[in-house]
């Protein structure tokens, strides 16, 4: 079973007391004897929590969830006895965290969906997108199908296109941007290009429209790190509007970070008909397009 730690500086003992509920003293135990790993690492007793970090638990430790299904509304773009495609609003996180079990996207799943939850906190979820990233999302109703997409994802034979609007004017086209992602060793709450414990990341992206000091471009990730559109934008020198975590200034409106999941396109696992959905950014990065261009 895996966690995303959602408290910074606290003793990872006594977190992950919490978390697991049992004794302190057993979690000390389980640590010294490799059966908890954060970011698949060794991890020790006194070591401070960062967020967005993963726990890895044995599977013995494992015991049962009961989440509560919250009846929060869904916009549903495709649906069938097998999975669903879901436009997830901006400012809604995904999944639970340990220590958090509700107002997430699973909890609305589980209101109008007879998933079951009972061994895990990410019921169908076969990938996700920041909390305040919109956009589209697989989601399998059945433990065969979540099984066909997460491999599906992992030959990258489902395709993402997402929309951004970076800071700064885009000379280029089209580009690649292939370069690998890890913690960021200065900053644990971030992700960075870093040759440290990092993975391959690559992002193609297109410019869609030259704004007024601003791009507004296409991605299509052929692989899917953490922050990974963001963290490649804001390496070369063109970070997200409204990014607080990699962006150069602070948020110039209320709303989340301008990165939206307009497309997925994937042929369906089992009936092997091929899904093509799409959907249009929400309004306020609408307006913020229209802002910028009435600005040149």
């Amino acid at each position: 079973m895996n966690l995303k730690i959602d408290k910074d500086n606290v003793r990872m003992d006594s977190y992950l007391a919490v978390a697991l509920g049992i004794s302190r003293s057993k979690v000390q135990s389980l640590i010294k004897e490799g059966k908890i790993l954060i970011n698949e690492k060794k991890v020790k007793a006194s070591d401070l929590t960062v967020v967005g970090d993963e726990l890895s638990i044995n599977k013995e430790l494992e015991k049962p969830i009961d989440l509560i299904a919250e009846d929060i509304p869904l916009d549903i773009v495709y649906e069938d006895e097998y999975l669903l495609i879901v436009n997830k609003p901006s400012g809604l996180v995904v999944h639970p965290a340990a220590g958090h079990f509700e107002h997430t996207l699973v909890n609305a799943l589980l209101y109008h969906f007879p998933l079951n939850s009972k061994k895990t906190i990410r019921p169908g979820i076969v990938h996700r997108i920041d909390k305040d990233t919109s956009g589209l999302m697989v989601v399998a109703k059945d433990d065969k199908t979540h099984e066909l997409l997460v491999e599906m994802m992992k030959k990258k034979e489902v395709e993402r296109t997402y929309l951004a609007i970076c800071h700064g004017v885009i000379s280029h086209d089209t580009g690649t941007i292939d370069a690998p992602i890890g913690r960021d060793p200065k900053n644990r709450q971030k992700m960075a290009v870093t040759k440290e414990n990092s993975k391959n990341a690559v992002t193609h992206f297109k410019v869609i429209k030259r704004l007024n000091q601003a791009t507004l471009v296409e991605c299509r990730l052929e692989t899917g790190r953490t922050h990974q559109i963001r963290v490649h934008f804001a390496y070369i020198g063109y970070p997200l509007y409204n990014d607080p975590l990699y962006g150069n200034s602070k948020k110039v409106t209320s709303f989340g970070q301008m990165l939206h999941s307009t497309k997925i396109k994937f042929v369906h696992p089992i009936t092997k008909q091929l899904i093509e959905k799409k959907v249009d950014p929400p309004v306020e990065f609408l307006h913020l397009v229209q802002e910028l261009t009435l600005k040149k």
